[in-house]
């Protein structure tokens, strides 16, 4: 099944398998989960969301520090 995929200004369509979690998508890109705040559908969702066809996920990289 296909998503589209959003890091910053870049979009990519990807092949993903059925019932794969945000959590199982990051991992695949290799983005660390701690990292980033995931929307789906221009909703913030948890890790365990199943993603489904035609998903917009857009992946916000988090900016921390002391």
């Amino acid at each position: 099944m296909k998503i589209t995929v959003t890091i910053g200004d870049e979009n990519e369509v990807k092949e993903i398998s059925k019932n794969m979690t945000i959590k199982d998508l990051l991992k695949i890109l290799e983005i660390p989960s701690e990292t980033v705040v995931v929307k789906k559908n221009d909703y913030i969702v948890i890790n365990e969301e199943i993603v489904e066809e035609d998903d917009n996920i857009e992946i916000i990289k988090v900016i921390f520090g002391g």
